[in-house]
């Protein structure tokens, strides 16, 4: 099955690690998303822990359940789900290669 979105092995360790220590419940996984924009910010991404809904696409990353809507599957593919650690800031990072600026 064609995997919508990467997660590189730094996010999916910092996944891991907010599973474990945030009480996540059992039966959620990593939801993966897009939110609408207007204007020049255009489209945003969105990131947290949901069950599996209707009209999913859900496939496994060593482990980890990973849940896309369907319909928003155009928008993500070839995203790469990064975590960024530095000095200044740490979070998830999205890079997509196919949505240049």
């Amino acid at each position: 099955m064609l995997e919508p979105v990467t997660i590189t092995p730094k996010a999916l360790e910092e996944v891991k690690s907010i599973m474990s220590n945030k009480s996540i419940p059992e039966g959620y996984g990593l939801r993966i998303g897009v939110k609408g924009g207007s204007g020049c910010g255009g489209m945003g991404y969105l990131l947290g822990f949901d069950k599996p809904k209707e009209g999913d696409i859900t496939y496994q990353v060593d482990g980890v359940n990973v849940h896309v809507e369907k319909r928003q599957t155009m928008y993500l593919l070839g995203l790469e789900v990064d975590f960024y650690e530095g000095a200044d800031a740490r979070g998830f990072t999205f890079v997509n290669p196919d949505k240049e600026e």
